[in-house]
């Protein structure tokens, strides 16, 4: 397990506001960390959306989230920073998931205050449990770790149920009840994020999603704002569905793909991509072919 804890803290020894890029699978996984990031998110609506084919409303199981993360794992070293929406059921359910979690190669999983099954934090019609229900599901969480090094991050919704200083008063709850980081989800003016970003002493998390009701920030604009990560749970999957749809319509309409050849990576980029060197190096060690 990388320590996403040491990451944070370095970033904010620096005033700097830690980007995490979202991951949908191991692939994008590999790409966010040939790009120099320096940790990946596994996105629970990323997950949902491109390993079932479904909205983000609570299909994903945790033994499926756990063979992800362990998929995701065995092929990236920067530490891995988990959604576990609402942890899978009560604080007994919990505690479960994450061990489950943490063994898979979570460093940091997020933990969320809506009723289950819950939805996407930028959809309407969410709801959230008791503040004590949540409070003993954190309780749960920092004691099932087998790690200090994992780091908890609690989220709260209710911002969009009830209001905002509801939203704060949950997120001093969490605070004191052993959370990590703090996660108010959905604010919906630079007014409101001014005011969480002065709400706690831990590190904050901004959530930028692009069409969603928090207003877009650059990186830079948010550590100005009191936030230590930037989150971008679901470009690469959307930008990765736009040219999907686009290479497919291509194909439909000429029967070729010659037309969109300039938008496909190259042969050696997807080897690459992969580590197509790094395996034919285990080929040739491993090889049974006597030589000459």
């Amino acid at each position: 397990m990388s320590n996403f804890a040491l990451v944070l803290n370095q970033a904010r020894q620096k005033d700097q506001c830690l980007v995490l890029p979202g991951a949908y699978d191991a692939l994008s996984a590999r790409i966010i960390e040939s790009q120099g990031f320096e940790a990946v998110y596994l996105t629970g609506a990323g997950f949902a959306n491109s390993g079932l084919g479904v909205p983000d409303i609570g299909l994903v199981t945790v033994s499926e989230l756990r063979d992800h993360v362990a998929r995701v794992s065995d092929v990236v070293s920067i530490p891995l920073v988990v959604d576990a929406d609402t942890g899978f059921g009560n604080a007994i359910n919990m505690r479960r998931t994450i061990r489950m979690l943490e063994r898979a190669g979570a460093s940091a999983i997020q933990i969320e205050d809506q009723v289950f099954p819950k939805k996407c934090g930028h959809f309407s019609g969410k709801d959230v449990i008791s503040l004590n229900e949540m409070v003993q599901k954190i309780h749960a969480a920092v004691d099932a770790r087998d790690s200090n090094e994992l780091q908890i991050i609690a989220r709260t919704d209710s911002r969009a149920v009830f209001s905002l200083d509801v939203a704060l008063e949950r997120a001093a709850a969490f605070k004191e009840a052993g959370a990590d980081i703090i996660f108010v989800e959905a604010p919906e003016s630079i007014e409101e994020m001014r005011i969480i970003g002065k709400s706690s002493d831990l590190p904050l998390v901004a959530n930028m999603v692009e069409g969603g009701k928090t207003p877009l920030k650059t990186v830079e604009e948010l550590s100005a704002l009191g936030f230590s990560i930037a989150l971008f749970a679901n470009a690469a999957l959307r930008s990765a569905q736009k040219a999907v749809t686009e290479t497919m319509a291509e194909l439909k309409k000429t029967g070729s793909t010659n037309g969109v050849l300039h938008a496909l990576s190259g042969w050696e980029d997807r080897q690459n991509a992969v580590g197509k060197s790094y395996f034919d190096e285990l080929e040739s060690k491993y090889s049974t072919e006597e030589s000459l």
